[in-house]
């Protein structure tokens, strides 16, 4: 069974990692280690996933992934033939959601109706060339817009600002809507407003299309969903928490735009209060773009905490990380369980997959703690 994984941002970091590994574990030149679900039954087998996608770049995988050198130079040399045959299809650019990336694949926009129509014939394609397909956003944050706007609230609304081309309407929303339309699933690895609006889980219930998201929690959050409830268990209480971390790739240059920050911030900052119960008032969460890391980010969290008789201690965490190698096998396994929902009948959010996302989309309040999220999966997993 063949599985068509379709990447918005198919050209970026995490896309190409993605599409070097698919194709490395294919060659037996690795193995399945980072990929978290690699020893379950049922889910698609991973040298049977084809990646294809959107970019604003059109240039093949193979020159992307030369540009973001992730991959070992032994890597690059047994994976570059396979990534020149990858050539992302043409993306939709809105200088008003993103700013700081820049391209030329483009479709030819004729207005909303116009580019979802294009998206859905991409994804057609695909699924005439696999036996199923999944949709996951890996583009670039867009920047912060107000999610409450009422033309969100209902598929109907929704609808009617398509047909009159609402600029309120961003490109994630219009792949996400395409996807849905399609009846296959879609997962938002980003920070950004797609899937999750009231409008769209509508729709996607309707379709029979299951959703998942948002922003993966690969480095610093997923930490903190490991820590926070630890120090909870133990009656430990967090005074302050400062988070910062610097990263020099596509996504870090995204979000040296404010407005592109606040969406990530958002997802990162609601975690740790809903984990513990309380607000913590001195929890700072601070992102820089600092170029020369590339795609080596570097997290820090500096956690002051009072224990029995009040007496202060910290603790202290530096973790330096690889962005794509921790982001791309993550993305590959929501696209396998996406695949596994839709093979089960099962449409709208998909909130046992919450253990992937720094803000999940749930029915209610979302679980953040590690250990809960990853008995949850494991449980649908089995069922």
């Amino acid at each position: 069974m063949t599985l068509g994984i379709a990447v918005i941002g198919v050209g970026g970091a995490v896309g190409t990692t993605m599409a070097a590994g698919i194709e490395l574990l294919r060659q037996q030149m690795i193995d399945t280690t980072g990929l978290p679900l690699a020893g379950i039954d049922g889910l698609a087998r991973y040298e049977e996933i084809v990646v294809a996608g959107w970019d604003l770049s059109g240039e093949h995988l193979a020159a992307a992934a030369a540009e973001h050198d992730v991959l070992s130079y032994k890597q690059f040399v047994a994976v570059e033939e396979r990534l020149r045959e990858i050539k992302p299809w043409r993306a939709i650019r809105d200088d008003q959601f993103l700013s700081n990336i820049d391209g030329d694949n483009l479709v030819s926009s004729g207005g909303h109706r116009s580019n979802i129509e294009q998206i859905q014939n991409d994804i057609s394609t695909l699924k005439g060339e696999c036996d199923s397909v999944v949709v996951i956003n890996l583009a670039s944050t867009e920047k912060l817009k107000d999610d409450g706007n009422e033309i969100f609230n209902s598929l109907k609304s929704f609808e009617a600002a398509l047909d009159s081309n609402s600029p309120d309407i961003s490109p994630a929303m219009l792949y996400a809507y395409a996807a849905i339309a399609e009846g296959v699933p879609y997962g938002n690895f980003t920070p950004s407003v797609a899937a999750d609006i009231p409008a769209l889980i509508e729709f996607a219930e309707k379709s029979g299309s299951p959703i998942a998201g948002k922003d993966g929690k690969t480095g610093q959050t997923f930490i903190k969903t490991v820590i926070a409830p630890a120090l909870k268990s133990r009656a430990l209480h967090v005074d302050g928490w400062f988070s910062t971390n610097i990263l020099g790739n596509r996504d870090g240059l995204a979000l040296s735009n404010e407005d592109s920050l606040a969406s990530k911030v958002k997802t990162k900052a609601s975690v740790l209060d809903d984990i513990l119960g309380y607000e913590v008032e001195d929890h700072i969460v601070d992102i820089r773009y600092y170029r020369p890391r590339g795609d080596n980010k570097e997290a820090w969290d500096n956690i002051d905490i009072s224990g029995f008789l009040g007496q202060k201690m910290q603790l202290k965490v530096n973790f330096l990380c690889k962005d794509s190698i921790l982001a791309a096998p993550l993305a590959i396994e929501i696209a396998r369980c996406l695949e596994l929902a839709k093979r089960r009948g099962q449409s709208g959010i998909q909130e046992q997959l919450s253990v992937f996302f720094k803000l999940p989309m749930s029915h209610g309040t979302p679980v953040h703690a590690l250990h809960e999220q990853e008995a949850a999966l494991l449980s649908w997993l089995a069922g």
